[in-house]
């Protein structure tokens, strides 16, 4: 597809990148008031409705109902990988392990598309992709190693279930953007967000209908900061961030835009530092420039 200015995908994966960023300590905030559950699917009904409104002033249509069945499979797919399943993760994590540590597992959904490219496609690495995939892992495995201190002092390290729950969300963000390549097309970036927003609220029902969690919705919707930092991560995330993510890959390969979006835990960093009082020791913060480096060298 033809880009409308030069580097129009990557500069869109950089935005992707900062918005990505701002609704993952948004969310982080809101998670620990209300759980991670109810704000994944209060944030998803925001985007549809943030998302009705754009496209019927950019398209003049509310609804996608101009997709092909196509697009409405894939897309669908898409959604329920990830933002039912890959966020479902991501959000436990948030509140486990916060947002910087999740997302710079995130860094590794560069590393996944590779090693499914071999299995699946049976593409071979190149002796750079190998080092790539050695930096990504050692720059994660030197936050996810990093000693923390208690409130008393002793030295306690990081849930590992928490860790899992990250890595689960980077599978299923991995995942959900090679669908949603697949699926689009040519088609609007956004309509195709919408399409996946709503495959996501219907996952999520499912889920809450499943384990009777709808009281903790309603006892949610009450807690206006909580609600608060929800939609400022709604318009950053699902609304805007998400449709720069699929303007990305239309107009450049999937693995340099999943690259640039992986600048998003260096930029976390500084933020964590200085509004959350966040203590980011010397070789965490190397960590995370090796991992994206890291994921670089896997595809530039």
């Amino acid at each position: 597809m033809e880009a409308p200015f030069s580097h129009t995908g990557e500069l869109a994966a950089l935005a992707t990148a900062v918005c990505w960023a701002i609704s993952a300590l948004a969310f982080q905030t809101a998670g620990r008031r209300v759980g991670s559950l109810p704000v994944n699917l209060i944030r998803l009904v925001m985007a549809v409705f943030l998302l009705g409104a754009f496209t019927w002033a950019t398209r003049g249509a509310l609804l996608p109902m101009d997709a092909s069945p196509h697009v409405w499979v894939w897309l669908s797919l898409s959604g329920l990988a990830g933002f039912t399943i890959g966020d479902l993760c991501l959000f436990r994590a948030f509140v486990l392990v916060g947002a910087r540590v999740s997302m710079l597992m995130m860094t590794l959904v560069p590393l996944f598309t590779t090693v499914f490219g071999f299995l699946v496609m049976h593409e071979l690495l190149t002796p750079k992709q190998i080092i790539g995939m050695a930096l990504t892992i050692a720059g994660v495995s030197s936050v996810v190693l990093e000693r923390r201190q208690d409130a008393n002092g002793r030295a306690e390290r990081l849930p590992l279930i928490g860790v899992l729950l990250a890595l689960c969300g980077a599978i299923g963000q991995s995942l959900g953007l090679v669908l949603a390549k697949f699926g689009m097309g040519s088609y609007d970036a956004f309509a195709s967000t919408q399409i996946r927003v709503l495959a996501g609220i219907i996952g999520f029902s499912v889920v809450f209908t499943v384990t009777g969690r709808w009281p903790r919705v309603r006892a949610a919707l009450r807690d206006r900061q909580a609600m608060t930092g929800t939609g400022i991560g709604a318009f950053f995330g699902p609304f805007i961030g998400v449709s720069l993510s699929l303007i990305a890959v239309q107009y450049t390969e999937a693995g340099v835009a999943a690259t640039l979006m992986a600048l998003t835990p260096v930029l976390i960093i500084p933020v964590s530092v200085i509004f959350y009082r966040e203590h980011v020791a010397w070789p965490a913060a190397v960590g995370a420039v090796v991992a994206v480096c890291g994921s670089a060298l896997l595809f530039l």
